[in-house]
């Protein structure tokens, strides 16, 4: 556990300069930008192991006409993603609201293709739990257009 706190808080040093123009205003908000850069990192490093352990058990990814229901389908559904030396696809917090009870946040930002070019939004819901660790419940990509 120890080891992905550090992990996180290197993400965080590491990547200052890709950090929004809304940096998250609360630490529990800044704890929920540090999950997702963290959910993200691990596809970027071809992670299967460190991306199922940011997933709730009983999380729900869907995107098109798919829906995938617990840590196994979703799995399942994103083993594709990770063939292969390089992310087909990256992603990065940019936004980041957590409830007033402090047990819930949801977290967006721009999806990019392998060659850098924004090709969609993503939005997570991430739960906090007892133990004070957050866990991705939903998640939702789209392939939203960007503005001009």
């Amino acid at each position: 556990m120890i080891n992905r706190l550090v992990v996180l808080l290197l993400l965080v040093l590491v990547h200052g300069a890709a950090l929004p123009a809304q940096a998250p205003r609360s630490p529990l908000a800044q704890e929920v930008f540090a999950a997702e850069s963290g959910f993200a990192a691990s596809m970027a490093n071809r992670d299967t192991v460190a991306f199922a352990s940011w997933l709730a058990r009983d999380a729900v990814f869907f995107g098109g006409r798919t829906v995938a229901r617990g840590r196994r389908e979703v799995m399942a559904q994103w083993a594709a993603f990770f063939v292969g030396p390089a992310a087909p696809f990256s992603w990065r917090p940019e936004i980041v609201e957590v409830t007033e009870s402090g047990t819930l946040a949801h977290s967006s930002g721009p999806v990019f293709d392998a060659t850098g070019k924004q090709v969609s939004t993503f939005n997570s819901v991430w739960r906090k739990e007892a133990d004070g660790r957050w866990w991705v419940v939903f998640g939702k990509g789209c392939d939203c257009p960007t503005a001009p």
